[in-house]
């Protein structure tokens, strides 16, 4: 049978009494438990955002493969769509059909570009954020 290692006994005063931690003592205690703490947090951030990177950059890859096939079916589309029109030399010259598919895009791409300016038009500033960013350091300092 293994005996236990002795222990060591405690240090108590020339009174006997227990000693007392001191006041930079328990701050200095504070202040590496606080800084362990943060280092274990900023850890752990560190590992869900790995996750979460991975996932979105697998996310973004198939979004970008899958706006690249969106782009080969409106070429498609549009082949088609100007096919029709020519409709078998019955219906337009297939030049001009093909023309008329362009245009149309123009129109699209014309009309989208109006809608996003008048939308880039509305954009302000965060002012009620800059706000109360500017009334921090008072806060800090106790004017608030």
């Amino acid at each position: 049978m293994a005996t236990p290692p002795p222990t060591v006994p405690a240090r108590h005063p020339a009174g006997g009494a227990s000693e007392e931690p001191t006041i930079g003592r328990l701050i200095k205690d504070a202040q590496t438990d606080f800084s362990t703490l943060m280092r274990k947090e900023i850890q752990l951030a560190k590992s869900e955002l790995k996750v979460s990177v991975t996932a979105g950059g697998i996310g973004a890859g198939l979004l970008a493969a899958a706006a690249f096939v969106l782009v080969l079916a409106v070429i498609m589309l549009s082949v088609a769509i100007a096919y029709f029109i020519h409709w078998n030399g019955s219906g337009l010259d297939l030049h001009w059909a093909f023309l008329i598919v362009f245009g149309f895009y123009l129109l699209v791409a014309g009309l989208m570009v109006f809608v996003a300016i008048r939308k880039f038009k509305k954009v302000k500033a965060p002012e009620k954020a800059i706000e109360q960013g500017r009334e921090i350091p008072r806060a800090l300092k106790g004017q608030a």
